[in-house]
């Protein structure tokens, strides 16, 4: 087991229990980079095993936690997490429940977070005042290059947000706002700064 990189547990109905396992798995193994979850029921219960789990793994680069069922309560956990991990580049929370508040606590994280560079948060019910938070983050974050926020509820303020946080922020280069109710011309102001970024 110790020359284990990619586990893929994908659509399997993991819940609390085997998230208990998996954590220790996380703990023990020395070699694992990438754990795939997407489509279980882990939920805020597993969330907070894992949560627990990260703050002591070393190796761990890609967790994906898409269709979890998971809310701002288990994103804090995971959030509080962030903030001892030194390895995980990349997190996928597609089609969970974080909502704004959940995104407020990860706001916290990225202004001092320093690995993270790739975050799905497609389908999380994020809005506008969630959007807030986490641009007020991008502004001191170095590292995020690759933000997935397809399918919210960003409208024309949120919108507006990362408009007057990309005109200093030269580091994220893909930011996927689609399916949420912003007008075009503010979409086409985004695609410009971030076309700029991809000069660079």
């Amino acid at each position: 087991m110790q020359t284990l990189t990619t586990l893929r547990l994908g659509g399997n109905f993991i819940g609390a229990i085997e998230a208990v396992e998996l954590a220790d798995l996380i703990i023990n193994n020395i070699t694992l980079t990438t754990l795939s979850l997407g489509g279980n029921q882990v939920r805020d219960i597993g969330t907070e095993y894992l949560a627990d789990a990260l703050v002591h793994n070393t190796t761990l680069e890609t967790l994906d936690l898409r269709w979890n069922q998971i809310s701002a309560d288990g994103f804090e956990q995971l959030a509080n997490a962030l903030r001892h991990n030194r390895t995980l580049t990349t997190l996928n929370l597609f089609g969970n429940e974080i909502g704004d508040v959940g995104i407020e606590h990860l706001a916290d994280v990225l202004r001092h977070n320093q690995t993270l560079t790739i975050l799905y948060l497609a389908w999380n019910q994020i809005g506008d005042a969630g959007i807030q938070h986490l641009a007020d983050a991008l502004r001191n974050n170095t590292t995020l290059t690759t933000l997935d926020l397809q399918r919210n509820r960003i409208g024309d303020m949120g919108a507006q947000f990362f408009i007057d946080v990309l005109v200093n922020n030269i580091t994220l280069t893909t930011l996927e706002l689609y399916v949420n109710p912003i007008t075009y011309q503010l979409q086409q102001q985004i695609r410009y700064l971030l076309r700029r970024n991809n000069r660079r």
